[in-house]
């Protein structure tokens, strides 16, 4: 992995640099409270990453609960006044990290886009989730799938709701073998789907292969969002992957996610919610995505070589004003500088520079 790539080197640049990127998109900010009713995540557990909630009651005697998903509040407190709302949040979530298994306040960026959502708002939404990533490292991917043509081709089968059930795990495991124990022949085509991967080209001949002159709409829909998508400049960066599953009970249509080389897991994840939306009894249609910064951090964090640049050492009675001007001239220079009279434990840095009363300096280089 080439750890100069990485562009955002905390949690604090990125907020800052994707929230400008969606406000050039007509993205308000929408600001909520720290905590809901306990009963709006019970209703919706399977929506959450996790379903480990802190509770509390209030005065009143309910069951509240610090919030773990925004989302859901967004879709909560909305309403369908309004043509097409588009909102961008940086807020805090209450859950278990990914990397520590524990309870951890965990700042989350990311967007929705509520309404008439047509092509147009989907193609964006996507360029937006690429756009963010690659304002994070330039070294990512966005895998991109259509729960409408995975459904199409489920629907032609002869299968129980439970044997559904196990598909779409097999599907997002890529597990092949496990579709023909279910299915048998009758699921050579959604192997096909299950193990197609890669740029649009390859894509479209697999689903000739699968629909031939009777592709549903949803066929259409991807290989036009994709095309544009390359169109922007993303052609080497974005990757239809069918085993790219959200629960269906909640998602439809497109779903993504995006991952950042160097980190093992998806740090964006996002789709169509309109499932979701009918019941919380909105009438408008949804798309939106999230950034996970915890994950970033994390990455940061193992992939950072130093702490700080300059480590500079002096000696009692050093002048103030010399030393003031020393500290001056590394910072002009670009580095950081940490100056003290003693070595500092557990700090990784490139350089010591040590500097005597008089004012004589020596450097050794840790690099």
């Amino acid at each position: 992995m080439n750890t100069d790539a990485l562009v955002l080197k905390n949690d604090e640049k990125a907020i800052f640099t994707l929230r400008s990127l969606y406000e050039k998109y007509g993205y308000s900010q929408f600001k909520m409270s720290k905590f809901e009713e306990y009963d709006l995540y019970v209703r919706n557990k399977d929506f959450l990453v996790s379903d480990n909630i802190i509770t509390f009651t209030d005065t009143t005697g309910k069951l509240m609960a610090l919030k773990p998903d925004v989302t859901l509040s967004i879709i909560k407190n909305g309403d369908d006044s309004s043509s097409l709302q588009k909102v961008y949040y940086n807020e805090n979530v209450y859950r278990v990290s990914k990397g520590s298994y524990s309870f951890k306040e965990i700042m989350q960026v990311g967007l929705e886009c509520i309404g008439e959502v047509d092509t147009y708002c989907i193609l964006e939404v996507l360029s937006l989730a690429a756009k963010s990533l690659e304002c994070i490292s330039p070294d990512f991917a966005l895998d991109i799938s259509h729960l409408g043509i995975i459904s199409a081709v489920m629907d032609s089968l002869d299968i129980s709701s439970s044997e559904r059930s196990a598909l779409l795990k097999c599907i997002g495991e890529k597990n092949a073998s496990g579709i023909t124990e279910i299915c048998g022949s009758a699921g050579e085509n959604l192997k096909k789907l299950v193990l197609t991967y890669g740029d649009l080209d390859k894509v479209s001949k697999v689903l000739d292969e699968i629909f031939g002159n009777e592709k549903p709409e949803a066929v259409t829909e991807l290989i036009s969002v994709v095309s544009a998508l390359s169109e922007k400049g993303f052609k080497d960066k974005v990757r239809v992957d069918f085993s790219v599953l959200n629960d269906m009970n909640y998602y439809n249509g497109f779903v993504f996610k995006g991952f950042i080389n160097g980190i093992p897991s998806g740090i964006l994840s996002g789709g169509q919610y309109d499932f979701l939306m009918k019941k919380m009894k909105r009438n408008k249609k949804a798309i939106g995505f999230a950034v996970y910064l915890d994950m970033l951090e994390r990455f940061n964090e193992n992939s950072k070589d130093f702490d700080i640049d300059t480590i500079l050492l002096y000696e009692d009675g050093i002048s103030l004003s010399v030393l003031d001007k020393v500290v001056d001239a590394l910072t002009k220079e670009g580095k950081s500088v940490m100056a003290g009279k003693t070595l500092p434990k557990n700090l990784k840095f490139r350089e010591i520079v040590r500097i005597n009363e008089k004012g004589e300096m020596t450097v050794e280089n840790n690099a």
